[in-house]
């Protein structure tokens, strides 16, 4: 097995030959590295671009200029258009498939526009492990992920992230607020609103990492386990439950199993979904 250092090395020695590229950068841990990385090896010639879509939160967004600023790297704002897609709003278990061709697609384009020789995002070596669509878009369109072909896992982005200094090494993880939807139920721009808004008092309420999936009538809240107590607090609980309840939720509640990635997915044949892709040559986590 491969040590941590060696596979940064085989990082760069993937990205040296590319010359210039362009990085799809949520601003997160992943994309957060692998943009500094290809500045260290590239300099200029790494350039970053985040799109924007009622599904991305503005929290996120602005998460993403700091981040960028912070590596000296101008950042290109680029907004998608999904909502146009009705295969993406019906929201079957391929959504992630045509959400991301969407954004793939544009940032080809741009790339072309340009003259970068390739387009990255910053998808890891544990990312194969959940059922993702959107890694066949990003393969079909010759998008590459260099930290999965290098075999670099969070846990090791993360430790490297943090001797590099960089502030996101901790940052928790996030994903498109559309995955809080159950599969089959249209997503609109309405209900992510609704969802951004549940999850901004959580976070400005402290919370390290939540989600609020959307039910209908009902919102039930993902926080970490070792946060449940919080969630309890008689004060803040009021407070929760009328902050949710004002996005238009008839009932509160919690996840006795706190916070997971892919929950939305527990409904779903994981197994067979994650052979099917694997044969397809496919590698969201949610």
């Amino acid at each position: 097995m491969k040590k941590t250092a060696e596979k940064i090395d085989a990082l760069k020695a993937l990205l040296a030959p590319m010359k210039s590229v362009l990085v799809a950068f949520s601003g997160g841990v992943d994309s957060a590295f692998l943009l500094a990385v290809a500045q260290e090896v590239l300099g200029d010639a790494a350039r970053a671009v985040t799109a924007v879509s009622p599904t991305y939160s503005p929290h996120e967004v602005e998460s993403a200029r700091r981040m960028a600023a912070h590596l000296g790297v101008p950042l290109e704002i680029l907004e998608t258009d999904e909502f146009s897609d009705e295969r993406f709003v019906a929201n079957p278990k391929e959504r992630c498939y045509w959400c991301k061709t969407e954004l793939f697609g544009k940032l080809v384009r741009r790339a072309a526009e340009l003259g970068c020789t390739a387009v990255l995002d910053g998808s890891n070596a544990d990312d194969t492990g959940d059922y993702r669509p959107g890694m066949t878009a990003a393969r079909e369109l010759g998008v590459r992920s260099p930290l999965m072909e290098v075999g670099l896992t969070k846990a090791e982005i993360r430790s490297e992230s943090r001797r590099m200094g960089l502030p996101t090494w901790d940052k928790p993880s996030y994903a498109c607020l559309a995955s809080r939807i159950p599969y089959g139920t249209r997503i609109t721009p309405e209900i992510v609103a609704r969802i951004e808004a549940c999850e901004c008092f959580l976070r400005d309420a402290g919370f390290s990492q939540v989600r609020v999936r959307h039910h209908g009538d009902l919102a039930r809240i993902e926080v970490v386990p070792a946060e449940f107590a919080r969630v309890m607090d008689p004060a803040l609980r009021v407070r929760l439950v009328a902050a949710v309840k004002a996005q238009g939720y008839a009932y509160v509640t919690l996840d006795l199993q706190g916070y997971r990635t892919g929950s939305m997915n527990e409904v779903l044949d994981l197994e067979a979904l994650i052979g099917d892709a694997a044969r397809d040559g496919v590698g969201g986590r949610q």
